[in-house]
C-alpha cells in the first residue's frame, strides 16, 4: 500500500483522526493525502426569505469558515504530519459533494473517514450521512477512524462465510502485512442455529494461518448486530474487519446494517470493504 486518503473538515477536524491516519501511514510506509474542502465565504450575507408576507433571515449554523481559520487549521495539519514523520500532501476540493472524494478513491489504496465529518450544524447520528456515503461509494477499501486511538494488539474478523466477508479479510491481509504478528480472532454470530459450526472452518483457517501467527475462533449466539456490539463494546487496541457496508444506498437507509450499528457504538477502527 502506497497511497492513503484522509477526509477532513477544516472547520471541525479531530486531531485523533489525524493521529490515527498518521499511524497507519507510518505503519505501511505510505503517503497520506489530506482531502480538504475550500471554505465558503465567511462574509456572505444570510439569505432573506418571505414567508406569509413576513421577512426573516435564514440562518445556517457552522456553514462558513474564515480564510484565516482555514489556513490556520491547514498549518496545524501540516505540522502534525511533519512531527509524526509522515509524508503528506493536500488535495483541496472546491465542492463539498462526496462525489469529488469518490473519484479520488478510484486512484488510491485506502480511504480513512472521520465518523463525525459534516458541513452543517444539524444533529446527525454516527457515522454522519456524509461519512456513510463515502463508506458506501468508496472505490477503494475504507477505514472508519476511532474517536481515540491507543494502538493495535488484536485484529477481529467479523465472519459469516459470505464472499463479501472473505474478500474483506483477504483485502485487509494484503494491505496490512505489517500486522501479521498480531492476535487474530475470527468471530461468527449464530442467529437461528446456536450449535452451527464455523462456516468453511478448514478453508478459512488455512487461509489465515498462511498470513498470521496467532489465529483463534469464537462463536456467539443471538441477533448478529446486537451480539457483535456487545462483544466489541469493551474492546481496546483492536482493529475490526467487516464485510460490505451495504449493498446499496437505498437498502442501507431502509434497514440498518450490522456495520451501521456496530460503528456507531464501539470506539474502534473499522475496516470496510466492497
Amino acid at each position: 500500500m502506497k497511497r492513503i486518503l484522509l477526509t477532513l473538515n477544516p472547520a471541525n477536524a479531530k486531531i485523533n483522526t489525524l493521529d490515527f491516519a498518521c499511524f497507519i501511514a507510518r505503519l505501511t510506509g505510505s503517503e497520506l493525502t489530506v482531502l480538504s474542502f475550500e471554505p465558503l465565504p465567511a462574509a456572505k450575507a444570510p439569505a432573506i426569505k418571505a414567508e406569509r408576507e413576513i421577512l426573516h433571515f435564514e440562518k445556517k449554523k457552522n456553514e462558513y469558515i474564515s480564510d484565516h481559520l482555514y489556513e490556520h487549521n491547514k498549518a496545524l495539519f501540516s505540522n502534525a504530519c511533519q512531527s509524526r514523520e509522515v509524508n503528506f500532501s493536500f488535495c483541496v476540493f472546491t465542492t463539498r459533494s462526496p462525489e469529488a472524494v469518490i473519484v479520488e478513491t478510484r486512484f488510491a489504496d485506502l480511504l480513512i473517514v472521520d465518523p463525525e465529518i459534516k458541513f452543517s450544524g444539524d444533529q446527525q447520528g454516527l457515522p454522519t450521512e456524509f461519512a456513510k456515503e463515502l463508506l458506501l461509494k468508496s472505490e477503494c477499501a475504507a477505514i472508519l477512524a476511532p474517536y481515540s486511538f491507543e494502538g493495535i494488539d488484536e485484529i477481529i474478523l467479523a465472519y459469516d462465510g459470505s464472499k463479501s466477508c472473505v474478500f474483506a479479510i483477504k483485502q485487509f491481509t494484503f494491505l496490512f502485512p505489517e500486522l501479521a504478528d498480531k492476535k487474530v480472532t475470527v468471530v461468527q454470530v449464530n442467529n437461528d442455529e446456536p450449535d452451527k459450526p464455523i462456516v468453511q472452518e478448514q478453508r478459512i483457517r488455512q487461509l489465515l494461518n498462511t498470513h498470521y501467527d496467532k489465529v483463534h475462533f469464537e462463536t456467539l449466539n443471538g441477533q448478529p448486530a446486537f451480539e457483535l456490539v456487545r462483544y466489541l463494546i469493551d474492546k481496546r487496541k483492536t482493529f475490526v474487519v467487516l464485510g460490505a457496508f451495504g449493498r446499496n444506498m437505498l437498502s442501507n437507509f431502509l434497514k440498518e446494517s450490522t456495520a451501521n450499528k456496530v460503528v456507531s457504538t464501539a470506539n474502534l477502527p473499522f475496516f470496510i470493504s466492497h
